[in-house]
C-alpha cells in the first residue's frame, strides 16, 4: 500500500471535498460515492500533488481495492511519469483481471519501460489470464522495440491460435510494425495480407516500414495502392504521407513528391505540422532548395526541425552564403541553434572550401558557448582535415577519447586526404590496437593508402579483417580491394572479389579501369560487353575508360561499336566523352572523324584541344596541328606544357625548324617553363634538319640537367648525318647519364669501330660487359 499521511492541506481537501460532495446540484450523494470518484479521477487531477491528495482520500473511503478505481489511478501515475507507484500500487490488488493488467502493461508501455511492460505480459500469462486486443498491441510494439523477433514470433502464434488476428487491424498493424522494425519486410508484408479489414494504422505501418528498410520504390506503391482502392477509413493521413515524402526524398523523385504534394493541397492537409515539415524535408533532399524555401515560406510554426531542413537544402546544393544567411534568420527568430545545426553549418563551410568563414564560424561557437558535444567536434575535425589544417585537425584529435569511434576513422581518413599515407596506416593499426571499429571510409582510405605506397602484403592483411569482421559486403571497401588488387598487377584475385560481392556502377569501372591499366585492352571490353549485357547503364567513366582501351587496341570497329551504343542510348554527350572519341577515331586513323566531333563541341577546355593536335602530330600533318594551336590561342582555353609538346613533336616529325623555334620561343608568353621533353623535342627537331651544332649548343645551356634522353636523341641524330666525332662525343654524355642503356654502348662501339678504332670499340664492349649491362635481345612482330 502507498504510505500517504494526510496533511493539514489534505484534511481541508478532504472537508472541501465533502462539502462538494452535499451541496453539489449535480453530485448529491454520500461522501463515498463511486460515480464521484469516477468523476473526479477523470476531470479533475492537474498535477501529481492532487492525485496523491485524492488517492489518500480514496483510500480512507475504503475504494483503493476497487479493480476500476485502482486501473484509473495506475494510469493516472504513469501519465505524471511514476510508473513505479503504478507497480506499488497494481501489486496490492489481490485480484486482477484483464482491464487492470493492460493498466499496469500500458503504464510501463506509455513511459519507454518495454522491458518492464514484457514482465507484466509474462506475469499476466503465468497467471493464466489471456491478452485482448488493447494488451497485443502494446506487447508486440514492445517487442519491436527492443528487437525481440522470436519473442514477437511466438506471441503472433498465441494470436493465430486465439483467432483476434485477421479480424482486428490494431492487433494486425502492430505485426507489421514489429516485422519492419526487425528488418523482417517479407513477414510484415506477409502479415499485411492477412489482415481482413485494413485501416489507415495498418497501411501507414506498411509504408513506413518499406522507407525504413531502405524500400522506398516500394513504400510509394503502397501508398499509391492504398489511395487508390482505400475506403474511408483508409485514406492517408499526415503520417502516411510523411512516410510518403520520405520515400520520395530517399528516392530524389521530385515529380513522385510534387503529386503527392498535390494530393496534400487536395485533401486539405497541408496546413498539418508534420506534413510541412516533410515537404520541406522531401524538397531538400531532391535538390530543389527554391520549392525547399517556398514551402518553408508556408509554415507557421518554424521549428529547430524545420530550419535544420532549410539549412540541409542549400547545404546539399553547396550554398554556404544561403546556409549562413538561414542560420542567422534563425538566431533571429529565438531559435537556439542545436548540435544537428551547427553541424550543418561546419559542413556547408567544408564542403564549400570557405577557409576563412569556416574559422570565423568555429570563433562564434566558442564565442556564444554554442553547444560543443560529441557531432559538433566531429564535423570540426572534418572540417579541418579537408582544409588540410594537419596541426588543428590533430589539437581537435588529441581531445577525443576512445569511445568517440567517429573522429577515429574520420582522421584517418583526413591523413589519407591530407597525402599523408604513412599516418594514416598507423593511426589505423593503433586503432586496432585499442580494438575501435573501423568503418568503410577508413577502410577504403588506408586501403588506398597501401595501395599507394605498393604494400601489398600490409593490404591483404586489411583484406583478411574486412571478412573477419564481416564487412565485405561493402560496396565502396570491395571496390578499393578490387583497385588494389588490380594495381599490383594481381587481376585474378581483383575478378574473383568482382564475381563474389554486390556491385554498382563504380564496381564495374575499377574492374575495366585495371584491364585497361594492365594492358589488358581486350579484357576490358569483353568486360563492357557483359556490362551492357546486365543492362546496366554505363557513366562518363566508363565510357571515357572503354574509349582509350579501344584507342590503344586502334580498333575501329570497337570505337565506333561504342560511339553508336552511346549514341542509341543518347547518354550524355560530355566534354570527357567527346574529348575521348576525337583521340580513338585519331589514333584509328580517322582524323577527318576527329576534325568533325571537334567542330561540333560548343565546349572544350585544353584536353581538347592537346588530343587534337596530338592527332594531327602523330599522322604528320604539321600545318593542321599549328593551325589547331592558332585557334587555341584565340579561344579562352590557354596552352600548356603538354599543348606545346605535341605542337613541337608535330614539327620535329614534319622538320618545321622555323615554326618550332617560333613555337619553342613562345613558351615563355603563356609563363610554361620547358621541361626535358620539350628540350628532347627541340635537339629531334634540330638535329633532325642537320643543324647538329645548334642542337648540341641548346643542350649545354638547359637550365636543368639533361638526361640519358636528350643526350640519346642528339646522338641519333649524329648517326643519321654520320658525324662521328661528335657522336662519339655526345655518347660519352648519354652513358654517364643512363649507364643501364644498352643502346648508347652498342652505338658508340660501332662509331668506332666505322672509324677503324678498333680497341676502342672493344674497349667500349667490355666496359658494357663490367657493369652488367647486357645487349636486348631483338624481336619481330611479324
Amino acid at each position: 500500500m502507498l504510505s500517504l499521511r494526510p496533511t493539514q492541506s489534505f484534511k481541508r481537501f478532504s472537508s472541501l471535498l465533502q462539502q462538494r460532495l452535499y451541496c453539489s446540484p449535480t453530485w448529491y450523494h454520500q461522501p463515498n460515492d463511486f460515480n464521484y470518484l469516477n468523476h473526479l479521477l477523470s476531470s479533475q487531477i492537474s498535477s501529481l500533488q492532487t492525485l496523491l491528495q485524492s488517492h489518500a482520500f480514496i483510500i480512507t473511503n475504503g475504494y483503493s481495492r476497487n479493480i476500476f478505481i485502482a486501473s484509473k489511478l495506475i494510469s493516472l501515475y504513469a501519465s505524471f511519469h511514476k510508473p513505479s507507484c503504478s507497480t506499488q500500487l497494481f501489486d496490492e490488488i489481490p485480484q486482477k483481471d484483464i482491464f487492470l493488467w493492460n493498466s499496469i502493461i500500458k503504464a510501463h508501455f506509455s513511459n519507454g519501460e518495454y522491458s518492464r511492460a514484457l514482465d507484466c505480459y509474462q506475469w499476466m500469462r503465468a497467471s493464466e489470464v489471456l491478452p485482448n486486443h488493447f494488451t497485443l498491441p502494446m506487447i508486440v510494439a514492445s517487442c519491436a522495440e527492443l528487437e525481440l523477433v522470436n519473442c514477437g514470433r511466438s506471441i503472433h502464434g498465441l494470436v493465430s491460435k486465439l483467432g483476434i488476428f485477421s479480424d482486428n487491424s490494431a492487433v494486425g498493424s502492430s505485426f507489421v510494425y514489429m516485422y519492419s522494425k526487425c528488418g523482417i519486410l517479407e513477414e510484415a508484408h506477409g502479415v499485411f495480407d492477412e489482415i481482413l479489414f485494413r485501416d489507415v494504422v495498418a497501411w501507414t505501418a506498411l509504408v513506413i516500414g518499406c522507407v525504413q528498410n531502405g524500400e522506398s520504390k516500394m513504400g510509394l506503391e503502397c501508398l499509391h495502392e492504398m489511395n487508390r482502392i482505400g475506403g474511408d477509413g483508409e485514406r492517408p493521413n499526415f503520417r502516411t504521407l510523411e512516410g510518403g515524402f520520405q520515400a520520395c526524398g530517399n528516392l530524389g523523385d521530385l515529380l513522385a513528391g510534387r503529386c503527392l504534394h498535390g494530393l496534400v493541397v487536395k485533401t486539405g492537409m497541408n496546413h498539418s505540422q508534420v506534413v510541412q515539415s516533410s515537404l520541406l524535408s522531401m524538397y531538400s533532399k531532391c535538390g530543389n532548395p527554391d520549392e525547399a524555401h517556398r514551402s518553408f515560406c508556408e509554415v507557421v510554426k518554424k521549428d529547430i526541425i524545420c530550419w535544420t531542413a532549410m539549412i540541409s537544402a542549400y547545404l546539399r546544393m553547396e550554398r554556404a552564403t544561403e546556409c549562413f544567411g538561414m542560420f542567422w534568420e534563425m538566431l533571429d527568430s529565438g531559435i537556439y541553434p542545436d548540435g544537428i545545426v551547427i553541424s550543418c553549418m561546419l559542413s556547408s563551410f567544408s564542403n564549400s572550401m570557405k577557409v576563412f568563414e569556416g574559422k570565423a564560424f568555429h570563433g562564434l561557437i566558442i564565442r556564444r558557448g554554442y553547444i560543443l558535444d560529441q557531432m559538433v567536434q566531429n564535423a570540426l575535425l572534418s572540417m579541418y582535415c579537408k582544409f588540410g589544417f594537419l596541426k588543428l585537425a590533430e589539437k581537435l584529435f588529441g581531445r577525443v577519447n576512445e569511445q568517440n569511434i567517429e573522429a577515429w576513422n574520420l582522421m584517418v581518413s583526413g591523413y589519407r586526404k591530407m597525402g599523408l599515407i604513412t599516418k594514416c596506416i598507423e593511426l589505423f593499426r593503433e586503432m586496432q590496437y585499442l580494438c575501435i571499429e573501423s568503418d568503410s571510409n577508413s577502410l577504403v582510405s588506408v586501403i588506398s593508402s597501401c595501395s599507394q605506397l605498393g604494400v601489398t602484403h600490409l593490404a591483404q592483411s586489411i583484406h583478411c579483417y574486412v571478412i573477419k569482421n564481416l564487412i565485405d559486403e561493402s560496396i565502396p571497401v570491395n571496390n578499393s580491394l578490387i583497385d588494389m588488387y588490380g594495381k599490383s598487377g594481381n587481376l585474378i584475385i581483383a575478378r574473383r572479389i568482382f564475381c563474389r560481392v554486390p556491385r554498382d556502377i563504380v564496381t564495374w569501372n575499377t574492374l575495366i579501369s585495371s584491364y585497361n591499366n594492365s594492358g589488358l585492352f581486350v579484357e576490358a571490353l569483353s568486360l563492357f560487353d557483359k556490362m551492357v549485357l546486365e543492362d546496366l547503364k554505363p557513366n562518363s567513366a566508363t565510357l571515357v575508360t572503354v574509349l582509350s582501351a579501344c584507342s590503344h587496341l586502334a580498333s575501329l570497329e570497337d570505337g565506333e561499336k561504342v560511339h553508336n551504343y552511346i549514341n542509341k542510348r543518347k547518354l550524355e554527350f560530355n566534354l570527357s566523352i567527346a574529348t575521348a572519341l576525337i583521340d580513338m577515331y585519331a589514333k584509328c586513323g580517322q582524323l577527318d572523324k576527329s576534325r568533325e566531333i571537334f567542330n561540333s563541341m560548343h565546349e572544350r577546355d585544353v584536353v581538347t584541344w592537346n588530343v587534337i593536335i596530338s592527332g594531327y602530330g602523330m599522322h604528320g600533318d604539321a600545318r593542321s596541328a599549328i593551325e589547331i594551336f592558332q585557334q587555341m590561342e584565340e579561344s579562352s582555353s590557354k596552352p600548356n606544357g603538354l599543348t606545346f609538346l605535341a605542337v613541337l613533336s608535330a614539327c620535329a616529325h614534319a622538320g618545321l625548324v622555323k615554326e618550332g623555334k617560333y613555337l619553342f620561343g613562345k613558351m615563355q608568353e603563356y609563363y610554361v617553363t620547358p621541361n626535358l621533353k620539350h628540350y628532347a623535342c627541340m635537339v629531334d627537331l634540330l638535329g633532325r634538319s642537320g643543324n647538329l651544332q645548334e642542337a648540341e649548343a641548346l643542350v649545354l645551356s638547359m637550365p636543368i640537367s639533361p638526361d640519358g634522353g636528350v643526350w640519346g636523341t642528339l646522338l641519333s641524330s649524329c648517326k643519321i648525318h654520320n658525324e662521328i666525332e661528335m657522336g662519339i662525343r655526345i655518347a660519352k654524355h648519354a652513358i654517364t647519364s643512363d649507364m643501364e642503356n644498352d643502346g648508347y654502348y652498342v652505338m658508340i662501339s660501332n662509331m668506332y669501330s666505322s672509324v677503324g678504332k678498333w680497341e676502342e670499340a672493344e674497349k667500349t664492349r667490355g666496359i658494357m660487359k663490367e657493369r652488367g649491362v647486357r645487349k636486348r635481345t631483338g624481336w619481330s612482330a611479324v
